[in-house]
């Protein structure tokens, strides 16, 4: 691809239109819109193979760099870390000269849509799978960055998280050049914007909370990592994860294994939280509990009481034919 694009930070792709790459001469007609973010533009297409997603950019060197990406993540032996790469082009229309490149599309479920109604132990299972693939990424000596729910698709069955953006990832050592504030360490207050192992790692362990809070939630308190505790031990969802996700929110692993051995322990024990109560569970039991052990003592009052006029009226009856028996006897 050459260098000179235009400066429009936008190209909009109406569906139904069609495109022709400059240099390859390949084919494609849009479908609709994906997704949006920072680098571009991704819709889905219909090309002569069938139906792929084509990313558009405005910054040839972003996706340069993401292209760059997806080629490396090819070479990994045995493991297929992202989608596949399938095109690399320029596209010329009448708001100037953009990059775009071809690669596989993924049909799936968004993580927190695949979540809902499963049990406590899909989404460890889920986790552990994403960490072994963290784990060779950063082995390859590159990050996520900008790690979250959006950039994740559960495909199958059987059932596989696939990223479907790379444009985050960051050559370990260097700063992260993409990331979303809620699952950001930077924005919590709980470590650097480094390109790290634990940075991802912080991540994870927010997409976890996310896939407990889906409407998210916002920073609280003058000790974030107090607050995001308090919120795990609210969701019964994250109960069996709580120490796994406190290790990874204040950067106690060093590496994707670590973390990964730690969730398949949770797991392992993860059915014994399937009928723990939340915490207003627990209170609601309470007051039930209270209210009726107060029911129960009236109750008691009310047998007690009860018990004594029945004696009381049985002596006086008593009485009363004792009486009358007296009577009888002088007369």
């Amino acid at each position: 691809m050459k260098n000179s694009y235009s400066k429009i930070p936008v190209c909009k792709l109406a569906s139904g239109s069609k495109i022709l790459g400059k240099w390859h001469n390949k084919p494609y007609k849009i479908v609709r819109i994906l997704g949006a973010g920072a680098t571009g533009t991704v819709y889905l297409a219909e090309s002569a193979s069938g139906l792929v997603a084509l990313k558009v950019g405005s910054d040839s060197m972003s996706i340069t760099s993401e292209v760059n990406v997806l080629k490396h993540f090819s070479k990994v032996q045995g493991q297929v870390l992202g989608p596949s790469l399938l095109d690399v082009d320029d596209l010329v229309s009448s708001e100037g000269t953009f990059p775009f490149y071809a690669m596989e599309y993924l049909k799936g479920d968004p993580l927190i849509d695949y979540m809902q109604n499963r049990g406590i132990e899909w989404l460890g299972i889920l986790m552990i799978q994403l960490l072994g693939d963290l784990n060779r990424l950063h082995s390859a000596g590159w990050v996520f960055g900008d790690l979250k729910p959006d950039n994740v698709l559960v495909v199958g069955p059987p059932a596989k998280i696939r990223w479907i953006d790379v444009g985050g990832t960051t050559l370990i050592g260097r700063s992260i050049k993409e990331y979303t504030e809620f699952f950001d360490r930077g924005y919590w207050g709980l470590g650097s914007r480094k390109a790290e192992p634990s940075y991802d790692l912080f991540a994870v362990a927010m997409i976890m909370l996310n896939c407990a809070y889906p409407e998210r939630f916002d920073k609280q308190g003058e000790k974030p990592i107090v607050f995001l505790k308090q919120q795990i031990e609210q969701q019964r969802l994250l109960l069996p994860y709580r120490d796994v996700l406190s290790q990874a929110l204040q950067g106690k692993y060093e590496n994707a294994l670590q973390m990964r051995q730690d969730m398949i322990k949770a797991v392992s024990k993860s059915s014994t939280y399937k009928h723990v109560p939340t915490k207003d569970k627990i209170r609601q039991g309470t007051t039930k509990k209270v209210k009726a052990n107060k029911k129960q003592q009236v109750k008691k009052r009310e047998k007690k009481s009860s018990y004594f006029v029945e004696i009381f009226l049985l002596s006086s009856f008593l009485l009363l034919a004792y009486i009358l028996y007296l009577f009888g006897e002088m007369m």
